[in-house]
């Protein structure tokens, strides 16, 4: 250990989880792309929200037919969502630029010393990243869910917010949403590039999936689309579907339900993690 380390870090001070955390949350906040991003994600979120939510007709619902409680949750659900499939992107690219921009800048290099160890910095980041995107997604969520139910008020649908089936999708979402962030800050660790990094996890969002889809429409092939919702992505989004009821049809082949689906991103994340963080600590800077 150099002289000015030793007189950084004196003997005795330890440099525990949560100083690791308050500092990893000090250089967050202080990126401007964190900024950029969470605000991406809230216009996007709250925008899509009140536009679909004014504009929607009333899903699902025979001519003449009354609005019941369930197809007025369904349609809150739905229409309050509509926007994860464009802010997981912006939650992907800022999963990687979080990790990828101390490589490119060399601050990294202050990170491991200060944390010789690596583990509890990289863990400290994932902590700061996955509370800061959950927060920001469930907060402008539930502010979409309250211009969506306010708009289709008036159009004679009246959901219940309090009821369980549209919380925990509406949550769900955002649970996806951080996901999928916490998946694309694993590649972003792993491969150290903001270019590579990005790359991949858009390709793995979008385009093995269509890729997938469009062969098994080809070979007529039910596993291959059975295999595509193992994905991340197709596993990841049951978090936010609202539950299928008793008269719809079940799909054909393998069927996830939002735990299911959770429990396989959960799985991604911890798989890309684990083999990110082993490469780190085996590896120069």
């Amino acid at each position: 250990m150099s002289a000015a380390t030793a007189t950084a870090m004196p003997s005795g001070v330890g440099l525990g989880f949560g100083r690791l955390v308050r500092s990893e949350w000090i250089k967050f906040r202080s990126i401007r792309s964190t900024w950029w991003c969470y605000a991406i994600i809230v216009a996007l979120t709250i925008g899509l929200g009140a536009m679909i939510g004014a504009a929607a007709p009333v899903m699902g619902l025979p001519e003449g037919a009354e609005v019941t409680q369930e197809i007025a949750n369904r349609q809150i659900v739905l229409l309050s969502t509509s926007s994860v499939g464009f802010t997981v992107l912006v939650a992907a690219v800022l999963g990687v630029l979080i990790i990828t921009g101390e490589y490119g800048t060399g601050q990294v290099r202050s990170t491991f010393t200060a944390d010789p160890g690596r583990t509890g910095a990289i863990l400290a980041k994932a902590v700061v990243l996955a509370v800061a995107t959950f927060v920001v997604s469930a907060v402008s969520t539930w502010i979409g869910v309250a211009l969506v139910a306010f708009f289709q008020a008036d159009k004679g649908v009246n959901a219940d917010l309090a009821d369980p089936a549209v919380v925990m999708p509406v949550l769900g979402s955002s649970v996806y949403v951080t996901g999928i962030a916490l998946l694309a800050f694993g590649i972003g660790l792993l491969v150290r590039s903001s270019a590579g990094g990005i790359a991949i996890a858009l390709g793995v969002l979008l385009v093995v999936p269509i890729v997938l889809q469009l062969v098994a429409g080809l070979v007529d092939q039910q596993w291959l689309l059975d295999v595509s919702r193992f994905l991340p992505d197709q596993a990841g989004s049951q978090l936010y579907t609202y539950e299928r009821s008793a008269a719809q049809p079940a799909p054909e082949g393998v069927v996830l339900d939002g735990w299911a689906g959770g429990g396989v991103l959960a799985a991604w994340v911890v798989a890309i993690g684990v083999v990110a963080l082993a490469a780190v600590k085996k590896r120069d800077v």
